[in-house]
């Protein structure tokens, strides 16, 4: 009973909080518990005409479709690959621009970072039109530059071993203003005094950054990695669909999970194997989280998610 009535005292005490709760609490019940029952699908010969309940299961075929397949070990590799550098090179490149920014003065912090944030609000069709405006192979920036010089322009669009480079570069214009803004803000939650003490002991910059701001954000930066882990098996479909305009000609470089499913759904409409493939992605990646966080535990407790 005391603890009941402990219960309804915090919720009495909190009800505003609990009411503004409520619409996010519904948005995640309706989009993202309630669909799980629909994974049955995953293991069954889905028909539309005998629904939900009366197609026939076929156990784990719809996974064997998909890793049987040619393409099943190319896409797998190219969502691994081009996660892993989207991770290294953000962090690395958000850290740097992020310590670099409490080096500024306070008046140009803003206008830094409003330049920096402002392509994480643009959508991907429209950098897949500014990609565009940049690699055209008549009026592109990219082969005007390369006329100018004297050399010969590059069909871009067909030429798959420039798209590793091409889109981990788009990635990171377009993400490392996200990133930054992260760091700095733990960067502005060290506590001042650190640096007095170092300032004081006659400490440069680079050694209290190497020695204070590095070693204090550790913590933050191995959070955020364990939950990039999370999604190492996804892509983002819009980057991978609308940069590279999905030509065919660069699917060996361009081609990840996510689009070989939503094309493999529109042309054969095999809705078993796609989402076989999406429960495939979430259960690995909450192993890789769970494994991530059990190894950062064992190295350092306190730098671990839970």
């Amino acid at each position: 009973m005391p603890h009941n009535q402990s219960s309804k005292g915090r919720f009495q005490r909190n009800r505003e909080l609990f009411l503004l709760s409520v619409p996010a609490l519904l948005y995640k019940l309706l989009f993202f518990y309630l669909p799980l029952v629909f994974l049955i699908i995953a293991f069954k010969n889905y028909r539309y005409d005998l629904g939900l309940w009366g197609s026939a299961w076929v156990g784990f075929e719809n996974f064997k479709f998909f890793f049987v397949s040619n393409a099943g070990w190319l896409v797998t590799r190219n969502t691994v690959l081009y996660n892993l550098a989207f991770m290294a090179l953000t962090t690395v490149c958000a850290l740097a621009l992020a310590v670099g920014l409490n080096e500024l003065k306070r008046r140009w912090v803003k206008l830094h970072q409003t330049v920096l944030f402002l392509p994480y609000f643009l959508s991907w069709v429209v950098v897949g039109y500014i990609v565009l405006g940049f690699l055209d192979h008549q009026n592109g920036v990219a082969n005007q530059l390369l006329l100018g010089w004297g050399s010969q322009p590059v069909s871009w669009y067909r030429q798959a071993e420039y798209w590793p480079f091409i889109l981990v570069l788009v990635h990171l214009w377009k993400s490392i203003g996200f990133a930054t803004l992260i760091y700095f803000s733990g960067i502005l939650g060290i506590d001042s005094s650190y640096y007095e003490a170092a300032r004081i002991d006659g400490a440069s910059r680079p050694q209290m950054v190497l020695r204070i701001t590095l070693p204090l954000l550790t913590p933050l930066v191995v959070i955020l990695l364990i939950i990039e882990m999370g999604k190492i098996f996804r892509a983002d479909f819009g980057m991978f669909y609308f940069v590279p305009n999905d030509v065919s000609f660069l699917y060996n470089a361009t081609d990840v999970i996510d689009t070989y499913v939503y094309r493999s759904l529109r042309v054969v409409g095999n809705l078993g194997m796609s989402t076989a493939v999406g429960l495939y992605q979430s259960v690995v990646g909450l192993l890789l989280v769970l494994l991530s966080n059990y190894v950062v535990k064992k190295i350092n407790e306190e730098n671990a998610l839970w």
